[in-house]
């Protein structure tokens, strides 16, 4: 197809113009070929007529879809040209506020001006390994690139920067550096990329200065080579540098600064070590005031200084040589103000003492008059003669400047030889990456020697760069064996050769410097005579003699000769240079011009000691001997030529890279876009030339399956093919007839420019008339269905109406007939309401006037009444108050007379009550006292019960007698009233008759009145009730209104009250789960570094046995010995104190807390004496039972020789525990004494609590051994006392015998007899009566010395006493008195709960001790005969037992515990013999042998077992740390072995969950909660292992599985890739898909159940792994612009649905892992949601909880359309998001941290599991395990 046929109505074109450079514009109407001029509409709505070329009959270029606008990649435009290229690179940068894409191989990289938060650690990780096309571009993808070609192709790497000045060149390679510092670490423990970053401010410092253009302009170029080792790792580095800009020291322009070294010198001119350079202000100073403007906004040159010292010192130089820095950088300041004064017009000097060139000659340390001498002459030599000149002053001025570049530029080449030996390694360096910083192209409206050598190199650059691009694109043809055709491409080899060949500018320019008056003029005339008119490139200006004009690749540059040969020849006068070199004060100074010539230049390429190892090898030039005193006069376009043509070797001999940097604007505005600026640049920088060579062949690439996924809308059921390249070919010969136009290679299919444009509008037209066909047949169903709505809507109604007006027509009948009714009711109402009225109104007077006559007769009599009540009272009342004051009297002077005797019983109490004794006797009288009064309370109350009785006999009785006379009265008085009232009832009726005749006649008069009234009042009533009635109304409303408002309130004040509840108890669970997070994260460090600690001690000991061959025994117990938890009840405070502030190295020390130091300070004292009293009974008593033991044997013969043995053994045992407890007690007294600092010591420190423990422990040991002691001394005199009666019985069994054999002795015999039983009766008294004094003895003593001590407290407080006041001293006493009542209270309490841990503990001895005195008893022989008691001692037999049950305990021998932890951990494999044993059988088998050792009260045997079994698991997980299944089955057996410690630990909270058979195994003589604590860190590091090898396994399929992989086939549209996409550095592993991951995750969940591993820590397992699914997957989806799609969030969601899936099949929902994937669902339903209106912003803000602003935004701007049919988001969308979310206080990280790991927790989980039915297999080679 011709390109011409796209130009069709509504096609939009790019149009020239002056302002905006490129404008869109839209065809009116086709283009058909032949016609001048196209009919355009703009924009904005203009039309106009564009008139075409006559001569090219050019066309405009075609606008590329809107899908393709903003594209990572700008190769992957359609059409390629220069106004794709800027409206691309302006989307991206305006409204994505992207800085960087790619143009094929290039990094474009635009100044943003402004800090962005995307150069972080997070966004280094995330780069980190992957491919370059994978994420979106960005200077971390080109150093990764450059860093994985490094390792995998093992050649060198160079990274190109260049860009002008203020486009970000340095920031670009110092964040390239940043990145392979991080990434690959130092081989040593130097720090080398450390030293690699801080070169960055030294040489920004010297080397960077203020320009119009920029800030931080770098006047120099630098090609830092970084070297790495073998195993890729920064071992070093070098620096070289090119064309310093000298003449920046001596002159400024407007605006503009020297470099910053200088303005940080004067703004630390206050400080102390300044003085001696007697510095100032910038503005002070001729060579920093020139520019005036010594200040850059934001900047603080003082602080600047401080980065450039430290920087100085961390890459080794020194503060003598740092001062001697800036002393020749303040001399450099004072010589330029060294002023000239004109003698005549050829000569001048300098004033006398002038004070600037004194300090500057006291700084350098050199002769005044020297230096004042050689500034204002020079030395002329001749062949015969030697002349010394005067010089005129702008010669003086100009020399002094010379000498001040000289010195800096000395100085500069100095440090930077500094800099590079402190960079460089020892170590052999295997391959570089280079990082070239070099000024872009420049043009100035004057242009002189140092712009013409900037564009030299880039002309220089410029071709190597293209040569490169061809060089890859002809290798992209080849590959996919596509016929290569000559792409012409601009070559500038002329160009180059203008500059530097034979008779070239450069050459001419070094000729001319040689002639003796050489001048600019006549160098340029032989320019002109030479170049004009013979190369195209050179031109001569019209108005200008002094210039000329070359044509370079970017632009013509017209170059002022003015100066050129001076800067070339960059003279300074020898002379000026001796007096330098004869300063003896500075050696510094002498360093920089010692063998000047030759000291390495400026531009010196080979610095010594660096050497490039590569496949092609570079080596510098030789040096010929002799050549040393030319290489001085070697001019600087001579050393700038060489040096670069150096670099090009370098550069040529490795893989490079481009990163072009773009300067947007020149106003330095944050994310502005000058158009006409970033054309020159693009045209200037290489990246329109790379776009042409890309366009001139076959641009637009796809692979096969990328093209059927896009185009397949094309084709037909019938044309797909199982081979998709020929369904491809097929489809392309339909569509494209011209097969010029596409090529198909391998695996990729080539078009030429246009074609995709072509296609993809084929397609959309494809799509809009299905779009057309599905709306008209969606409108169409929904005008039907909306009609049939309407007319089933029309019946309805008229149904309802027609029914409404019936039910009106009978609702009118029925109120008629009711009126009727209504009127009739009514006025028979009225005529009643009448006549009850009249009627009720007779009656209510009657009873009125009756009432009224009764009320005043009772009136009457009720005054008579009341009148005697009050006499009565009155006369009461005032007797009352004459008796009262009377008593009122007496009482106060009773008072006052108690009170003067309460006074005088209190003195004589206070006096007495300094007495103890008397105290006591009060108290003893007290409890009297209360006693006498209990028994007179309970007497009282018995008598008060009696009389209580007795009284309500009484009133019984009153009551009924009292009932019988009131009867008796009550009928007398009725018998007297009637008759009265039968006299006198006849004249009442009389006088009533007349009575009432008079009252009627006055009724019925009163009667009118009382009417009228009547109905007055009842219209007030009426009007009143109806006032009353609104009132009662509104009051109502009002209440019903404060109680809804009472009633919200108290909802809103709940509501609020539940969210502070919620809101607080969420934050102290967040709080605990960072304090969580943080002992953990701790641990782990903990642990890496004891790994670290192991394998650099393998290492050591490797190297000591390198030169000893030979087989070297260790010690079987090296192992034990070296363990970190060697934990025990009597560990001593240096064992455990450095261990517990290992693991918590950043806790916070509490202050220290005197009262509690001395108080255990005082406890330590006590309990060292008690144990030396107990100590020295112990030796008294063995004392004495060797005495008796010694008496015994010289009586008898020895007996029970092994039961004595062993009670001596068991004594000899306890004297050395004793000593040994002495000892660390000792140990621990000196510890607190020499420790007892803040940190250590404090109540809330480690080492406070490890004190404390310890001195419990110990204390506990003390009480032990005392049971011990006493139970052992009950034994042996018990074992005497069974002994004596033998021995008795046995010594006159034979006295008998002898006495039958000497019957001629019979008296002899029993005097014998009888002397012998009565000296032993006498010894034993004597021992007896022995023991109990020297008791009674000690006792005394122990009184006597305590009430020594009492009396010399009680002498110290009454002489303490007696210097107080009288009612102090008694307040004193008494406080003194309760005080010493209260400690021994305490003492009391104390000794009780000790009496209480003995009794326990004897329970347990007693146990112990009863067990095996019955095996002694067993072992006993019953029938003895005298004969062998006499003859031989008394051996033990071993009488065997009967086969008891097991009680789940595993018995082993010491010697066999090295195999047991072989057989049962280190060769135990989870995929062999684990797989068929009982989840946790490890775990137990160790339980029931720490059991057993527990049963045997083994201290040392259970510390052994637990030491091994930990340092075990973790040489085993050391050396299989990376197989899932090792370390999950390890994690599982920790756990239970842990859970097994807990549940037998004999703790109540553990029991309950027990069986009684369960609880009887508890263990009983062990506390080994300090194990727990260490197997649960053990857990937790096997955890943190756990999820790092799972981490590993995921890594790879998360991004692939999650986001690339199409689950849902269709939906996601392939659009254009560009060349990133094409050649990424590695190939594709295969492609993993969410299947692979659902998979993987079945294996892990089937593997820890397999191993038995708790059910909830499965939960936080699946619970981690999808965390760190979904973080990964979220990071790349906010680094892929190409993500970022509405079809890619419906794939998301999709995925996201499968794995929720499967967290429902495995019954794991409430583990919290869906949760963790909540900000990826949000990111998937923010791509997929409408983004338009203010509703939709409201929507996505309330929706998007889990997502911080900062990704939100990112989504947003990352948007991309994948069709025509879906819209971008709008700036001003994305503004309103962001102004919504303003307040919002969240993270302004951008991605998640995918190495979190949460807190692990342990919940306790019994087993029901009884130990005593476990079977031990024989397949884990335990034989030598008995079961007990």
């Amino acid at each position: 197809m011709a390109v011409s046929e796209l130009y069709t109505k509504y096609a939009r074109v790019w149009i020239p113009d002056p302002e905006e450079v490129w404008k869109s514009a839209e065809l009116l109407k086709d283009y058909k070929q032949g016609d001048k001029v196209i009919q355009l509409r703009l924009e904005e709505g203009k039309e106009l007529e564009y008139c075409l070329d006559p001569k090219t009959k050019e066309l405009p270029p075609l606008r590329n879809p809107d899908i393709l606008v903003g594209e990572n990649d700008l190769t992957a435009l359609s059409y390629l040209h220069e106004p794709a290229v800027l409206h691309n690179l302006k989307v991206r940068f305006i409204d994505s506020k992207l800085i960087y894409t790619y143009c094929g191989i290039v990094l474009v990289a635009i100044n943003p001006y402004e800090q962005l938060p995307i150069y972080g650690e997070d966004i280094i990780n995330a780069y980190s390994g992957q491919n370059m096309g994978d994420m979106d571009p960005h200077i971390f993808a080109v150093a990764e690139e450059a860093y994985k070609q490094m390792a995998r192709d093992e050649r060198n790497q160079s990274i190109i920067v260049s860009g002008e000045s203020g486009a970000g060149k340095t920031v670009s390679a110092k964040y390239a550096m940043r990145y392979f510092a991080t990434v690959s670490g130092s081989a040593s423990e130097a720090n080398v990329e450390e030293k690699v970053l801080a070169s960055n401010p030294i040489m920004e410092s010297i080397g960077n200065a203020k320009t119009t253009r920029n800030d931080n302009s770098s006047r120099f170029g630098k090609y830092i080579e970084i070297g790495f080792d073998k195993r890729y790792r920064i071992i070093g580095a070098n620096m070289r540098t090119y064309l310093l800009e000298k003449s920046r020291v001596v002159f400024q322009a407007e605006e503009e600064r020297n470099y910053h070294i200088f303005y940080q010198l004067c703004a630390s001119a206050a400080l102390p070590e300044f003085k001696t350079l007697r510095l100032g202000n910038a503005n002070y100073f001729h060579y920093t005031k020139q520019g005036g403007s010594p200040v850059i906004d934001g900047i603080d040159d003082a602080k600047e200084m401080v980065h450039t010292r430290q920087a100085c010192t961390l890459l080794g130089i020194n503060d003598l040589y740092q001062m001697g820095i800036f002393r020749i950088l303040a001399g450099i300041l004072h010589l330029g103000n060294v002023g000239f004064t004109s003698r005549d017009a050829d000569s001048c000097t300098i004033p006398h003492k002038h004070e600037p060139l004194a300090i500057f000659c006291d700084l350098m340390g050199v002769e005044y008059q020297e230096m004042s001498h050689w500034l204002c002459h020079r030395k002329l030599a001749t062949a015969s003669e030697t002349y010394i000149k005067p010089i005129s002053k702008l010669q003086a001025i100009n020399a002094r400047d010379a000498l001040a570049k000289h010195i800096y530029a000395k100085l500069f080449n100095w440090i930077v030889d500094h800099v590079n030996k402190a960079l460089h390694s020892t170590i052999k360096q295997h391959s570089f990456i280079g990082v070239l910083d070099i000024y872009g192209f420049e043009t100035f409206e004057i242009n002189s020697f140092e712009q013409f050598c900037i564009n030299y190199a880039n002309e220089k650059l410029q071709q190597q760069f293209n040569m490169h691009v061809f060089k890859l694109e002809q290798e992209e043809y080849m590959k996919e064996q596509i016929p290569w055709t000559l792409i012409d491409f601009y070559d500038n080899q002329p160009c180059i050769n203008l500059i530097e060949a034979k008779l070239g500018i450069l050459d001419l320019l070094d000729e001319e410097c040689k002639m003796p008056k050489g001048s600019d003029d006549s160098w340029a005339q032989k320019l002109y005579n030479t170049h004009l008119k013979k190369c195209a490139l050179f031109e001569k200006p019209r108005m200008s003699n002094k210039a000329f004009i070359i044509q370079h690749f970017a632009d013509k540059v017209e170059y002022q000769c003015e100066g050129f040969l001076e800067k070339n020849k960059d003279t300074v006068y020898e002379e000026q240079i001796k007096v330098l070199k004869s300063s003896k004060k500075f050696k510094m100074l002498l360093e920089l011009f010692q063998d000047e010539e030759k000291a390495l230049s400026p531009t010196s390429a080979t610095p010594s000691g660096r050497t490039l190892l590569s496949r092609t090898a570079v080596k510098p030039a030789k040096a010929k001997p002799g050549q040393a005193s030319k290489e001085h006069k070697k001019t600087v376009g001579h050393q700038f030529r060489n040096s670069l043509h150096l670099l090009m070797e370098t550069l040529n001999a490795t893989t490079p890279h481009y990163v072009r940097c773009i300067k947007p604007n020149d106003f330095k505005f944050p994310f502005t876009f000058d158009e006409k600026r970033a054309v020159q640049q693009l045209r200037a920088c290489g990246v329109l030339e790379t776009i042409r060579i890309s366009a001139a062949g076959f641009p637009s690439r796809w692979t096969y399956q990328e093209f059927f996924s896009r185009y397949r809308v094309l084709m037909k059921q019938k044309d797909v093919l199982s081979d998709r390249k020929q369904t491809c070919k097929n489809l392309l010969e339909n569509l494209i007839l011209n097969k010029d136009k596409y090529q198909f290679g391998k695996t990729k299919i080539f078009f030429r420019a246009g074609q995709v444009a072509y296609l993809e509008k084929i397609r959309a037209d494809k799509l809009r008339v299905a779009c057309i066909r599905i709306q008209k047949t969606i409108r169409g169903w929904l005008m039907r269905k909306k009609y049939l709505r309407m007319r089933k809507a029309a019946i309805t109604i008229q149904r309802y109406v027609r029914g409404y007006q019936a039910r009106c027509y009978a609702k009118f009948l029925r109120r008629t007939r009711a009126a009727i009714i209504i009127q009739k009711f009514q006025r028979m109402y009225v005529v009643r309401k009448r006549y009850h009225l009249m009627r009720a109104a007779t009656i209510m007077l009657q009873s009125l006037l009756r009432g009224y006559i009764a009320r005043n007769k009772y009136q009457r009599m009720l005054r008579e009444h009341k009148a005697i009540i009050i006499q009565k009272h009155v006369r009461g009342w005032l007797a009352r108050v004459c008796y009262h004051r009377s008593l009122k009297a007496i009482v106060y002077l009773q008072c006052c007379y108690r009170r003067m005797m309460a006074k005088r019983e209190l003195k004589k109490l206070k006096i007495e009550a300094r007495s103890v004794e008397r105290y006591k006797k009060l108290n003893i009288g007290m409890e009297n006292k209360i006693m006498q009064l209990q028994r007179k309370v309970d007497e009282q109350n018995k008598d008060y019960k009696s009389l209580l009785e007795k009284l309500t006999n009484l009133e019984t009785t009153y009551n009924t007698e009292t009932e019988k006379l009131r009867s008796d009265v009550e009928r007398l008085r009725v018998s007297e009233e009637e008759a009265k009232n039968a006299t006198n009832r006849v004249n009442t009726l009389q006088e009533e008759i007349t009575r009432l005749r008079k009252e009627l006649h006055q009724t019925q008069s009163e009667k009118k009145t009382i009417e009228e009234w009547a109905d007055k009042y009842k219209q007030e009533t009426e009007q009143l009730v109806s006032e009353l009635k609104e009132q009662n109304t509104l009051l109502k409303k009002e209440k019903e209104e404060l109680n809804r408002l009472i009633h919200d309130q108290a909802k809103e004040m709940t509501e609020t009250m539940e969210k502070k509840l919620v809101e607080e108890t969420k934050q102290l669970e967040l709080d605990l789960n960072d304090e969580r997070l943080r002992y953990q994260n701790l641990l782990n460090e903990f642990s890496r570094l004891e790994e670290r600690y192991e394998d650099l001690k393998d290492e050591v000991n490797l190297m000591v046995s390198i030169p000893k061959p030979g087989h070297k025994r260790t010690d079987s117990t090296h192992s034990s010995n070296e363990s970190e938890y060697t934990f025990s009840s009597e560990i001593t405070e240096t064992e455990d104190l450095p261990l517990r502030m290992e693991q918590e190295p950043s806790e916070k020390k509490a202050p220290l807390d005197m009262s509690l130091f001395l108080k255990l300070q005082k406890r330590v004292t006590e309990l060292e004496q008690e144990k030396q009293s107990l100590q020295d009974e112990l030796d008294r008593k063995e004392e004495q039972a060797l005495r008796t033991k010694t008496r015994e044997e010289e009586e008898r013969p020895p007996m029970r020789g092994a039961e004595l043995e062993y009670e001596s053994l068991k004594r000899q045992e306890l004297e050395s525990e004793n000593k040994k407890l002495k000892n660390e007690l000792n140990e621990l007294q000196k510890a607190l004494l020499e420790k007892s600092s803040p940190e250590v010591t404090a109540p809330g420190a480690p080492a406070y609590r490890v004190l404390l423990e310890q001195l419990t422990s110990v204390s506990e040991e003390l009480e032990v051994r005392k049971e011990e002691v006493l139970i052992l001394r009950s034994q042996l005199v018990s074992q005497k006392e069974a002994i004596q009666p033998k021995n008795t019985m046995t010594d006159s069994t034979i006295l008998l015998e002898d006495v039958q054999k000497m019957k001629d002795k019979g008296e002899i015999a029993q005097a014998y007899i009888g002397l012998k039983e009565t000296n032993r009766l006498l010894e034993s008294q004597l021992q007896s009566q022995k023991k109990s004094h020297d008791n009674e003895l000690e006792a005394l003593r122990g009184e006597i010395q305590s009430l020594k001590e009492e009396n010399n407290r009680q002498q110290q407080l009454l002489a303490q006493n007696l210097q107080l006041p009288p009612e102090a001293r008694i307040e004193a006493s008494l406080q003194h008195e309760i005080t010493r009542l209260t400690n021994e209270n305490l003492d009391l309490m104390e000794q009780l709960e000790k009496q209480d841990k003995t009794v326990r503990k004897l329970k347990k001895q007693l146990k112990v001790f009863a067990k095996k005195i019955g095996e002694l008893e067993v072992g006993q022989m019953e029938n003895i005969s005298p004969g062998q008691i006499i003859d031989e001692p008394i051996r033990p037999v071993n009488i065997p037992r009967k086969e008891k049950d097991f009680q789940g305990m595993l018995e082993y021998k010491k010697d066999d515990e090295p195999k047991l932890v072989k057989y049962l951990i280190l060769d135990l494999k989870p995929r062999g013999v684990a797989v068929n044993l009982i989840p946790g059988l490890p775990a137990y088998i160790l339980f029931m042998c720490v059991r057993h050792a527990d049963y045997l009260n083994d201290d040392q045997k259970v510390r052994s077992l637990l030491t091994s079994t930990i340092n075990g698991i973790k040489k085993v997980l050391k050396k299989r740390g990376d197989d899932f299944e090792t370390v999950s089955f390890w994690l599982s057996n920790t756990c239970r072995f842990l859970h097994c410690l807990k549940q037998y630990s004999g703790e109540e909270g553990f029991m309950k969950h027990n069986t009684p058979r369960q609880n009887e195994h508890c263990l009983t003589n062990f506390d080994l909660a300090e194990y727990r604590q260490v197997l649960s860190d053990l857990a937790i590091q096997i955890y943190q292992q756990l999820i790092r090898v799972l981490e590993n396994i995921l890594q790879p399929m998360i991004v692939s599985g999650m986001l690339e992989h199409e689950t849902i086939q269709g939906v996601s549209g392939v659009k254009p890739p560009g060349l990133r996409k094409r050649t990424s550095s590695i190939a594709d592993e295969g492609t993993y898909t969410l299947d692979s991951i659902i998979r993987q995750l079945n294996t892990f969940h089937f593997v820890m159940c397999q191993h038995g591993m708790d059910p909830e820590l499965i939960k936080q397992v699946i619970k981690q792994t999808f965390y760190i699914t979904g973080a990964v997957t979220l990071n790349n989806l906010l680094l892929r612009k190409d993500m970022c799609s509405w079809s890619k969030g419906m794939q998301i969601r999709y995925n996201v649905s499968q794995l929720e899936e499967w967290l429902r099949d495995k019954n794991l929902m409430n583990s919290g892992a869906k949760e963790t994937l909540e900000p990826l669902i949000q990111a998937a339903q923010l791509l997929q949601v409408k983004k338009k209106t203010d509703e939709d912003a409201e929507a996505i803000c309330s929706m998007c909880n889990a997502l911080t602003t900062a990704q939100i935004v990112k989504v947003l701007n990352l948007y991309t359309p994948v069709n025509e049919f879906e819209e971008r988001v709008s700036i001003s969308f994305i503004r309103t998001i962001q102004m919504r979310l303003r307040d919002r206080k969240d993270s302004p990280q951008l991605l998640m941290d995918a190495k979190h790991i949460f807190p692990v927790t342990f919940p306790f989980n019994p087993s029901s599991l009884a130990l005593e039915t476990i079977q031990i297999p024989a397949s884990l080679g335990l034989a030598f395990i008995s079961r007990v």
